[in-house]
């Protein structure tokens, strides 16, 4: 059961009602619509790591299900977002390894999906990669795609520890529905 209400979109506030309505009815939104302030900037924020960086899909995809695999009590993340991995192309050998994290450098993960999950481990498990793991990625990646895969990271851990402290009861995955969803849901009219 559920630590922290939901909010319904006819208790809250206008604005807050209006984003909601354009959203999948998620009980992840509806906990962070509590924090009426931050709500629409935090929906136009993850709407952006989802749909406007340049980093490819599947590996912002492997980037989240790492972060969900790493974060005891994700479950919720990692419902959402395994749905979402499989919509942009990713196998479920990919999947599996970036649940256990086995295949760093073998058949399931190689080239840039292992370099991404290693990185985000690291950026999980110890704040900051190795200098190795850092020296690859730039290697690999521009700036651009390097702090967007940040991001992305940072808005997962972030998710996963709403989610996890929350205790949020689960929803049926939203696919790539909520990608869609997440485009302009937050939009000043």
């Amino acid at each position: 059961m559920a630590r922290l209400p939901i909010v319904q979109p006819g208790a809250s506030s206008p604005a807050v009602a209006a984003a909601l309505a354009k959203l999948p009815p998620m009980n992840m939104l509806r906990l962070v619509a509590n924090a009426d302030a931050v709500f629409e900037p935090w929906l136009r924020f993850a709407g952006a790591v989802l749909n406007e960086t340049t980093l490819d899909p599947v590996l912002r995809e492997l980037a989240i299900l790492r972060v969900a695999a790493l974060s005891p009590g994700a479950d919720y993340e990692w419902d959402q977002h395994v749905v979402i991995a499989r919509d942009v192309g990713v196998s479920e050998a990919q999947i599996e390894a970036a649940r256990t994290g086995a295949g760093a450098g073998g058949a399931a993960l190689s080239g840039d999906d292992a370099l991404v999950c290693r990185f985000t481990e690291q950026v999980v498990r110890d704040v900051s990669p190795s200098d190795a793991t850092f020296a690859a990625i730039a290697a690999r990646f521009s700036t651009r795609e390097i702090v967007e895969l940040l991001l992305v990271i940072g808005q997962y851990m972030l998710v996963a520890r709403l989610a996890a402290t929350a205790r949020i009861d689960p929803d049926p995955p939203a696919g790539s529905s909520l990608l869609a969803a997440l485009t302009g849901a937050a939009t000043r009219e």
